[in-house]
This record gives structure tokens, sequence and C-alpha cells, in this order.
């Protein structure tokens, strides 16, 4: 796998993802640790403030497909089938982390375990995922 067109494609090559910002942190075979930037748009309660779950749990499911895709190649596409989210405390208005191990690798499904947590705080979780998605292998 050629992380650094992996890591350009995270950052740079998915419209969604550019949206919001999201930077790779790390990526290495069956392991991904990526960043959203805080902004102040990302707040779903501003009373506390925190940030939505929405942001929350996308952050989950794109750092659960990279830890897949790093399995892969290129050229493969990697699409979510099932994802579970539990949500433990608020994300502070921060950057939010998340880091993905890959649990199980099939052919054409993979696994992936997710932890998230909030800037500055890397051992009081946010949020939990875990994530199941098709590998459609290219050609």
């Amino acid at each position: 796998m050629d992380f650094d067109a992996l890591k350009r494609l995270a950052e740079e090559g998915l419209p969604f993802h550019k949206y919001l910002g999201i930077r790779v942190e790390e990526l290495r075979e069956g392991y991904a640790r990526l960043r959203i930037p805080f902004r102040a748009e990302l707040v779903g309660d501003s009373r506390r403030p925190a940030l939505h779950g929405g942001v929350i749990s996308t952050l989950a499911d794109v750092c659960g497909g990279f830890a897949i895709w790093t399995n892969c190649r290129l050229d493969d596409r990697i699409a979510t089938i099932d994802i579970g989210v539990d949500y433990l405390r608020p994300a502070a208005a921060k950057d939010l982390y998340a880091e993905a191990t890959v649990r199980l690798l099939g052919n054409r499904v993979g696994n992936a375990h997710v932890l998230l947590w909030s800037e500055g705080a890397p051992d009081q979780h946010v949020a939990v995922g875990r994530a199941v998605y098709n590998i459609r292998r290219g050609k």
C-alpha cells in the first residue's frame, strides 16, 4: 500500500472529508489515526459546548474504513455495511481524534474497532465504535 497516496485520498480526494478538514495523523497496516480540527460549526450543543454526535460518528466511520483500506489496494473500494457508536461523554470543543484497528479482515469484509477522544485527553474516550466494511476489489 502506498500510504502517502492513501493519506492524500483521505485528506484531499473525498469532498466530505475535505469539507470537515479531516487530517491523517498516522497510517500503517491495520491501523489509522485521524483528526478533525475544531471549528465552531461542529458544535452541536453550544451550552456546553460539545461537538455534535454526527461529527463523532463520522470520524469513527472514516477512521475505521481507512484502517481497513491500509490492508487493501488503493483501487479497492471500501463501503460501510454496519456501524455502532457508543457515546461515553461529551466531546469538548477541541480537535477530535480517532484511532482504529482492524479486528478481522477477509477477502470481501473487514471489521474495525475505533476509539475517539478530545485533544489533550487521549485516555478519556468520548466514544467507541465498531464497524463492518465491504471490500470491493479493484481490477
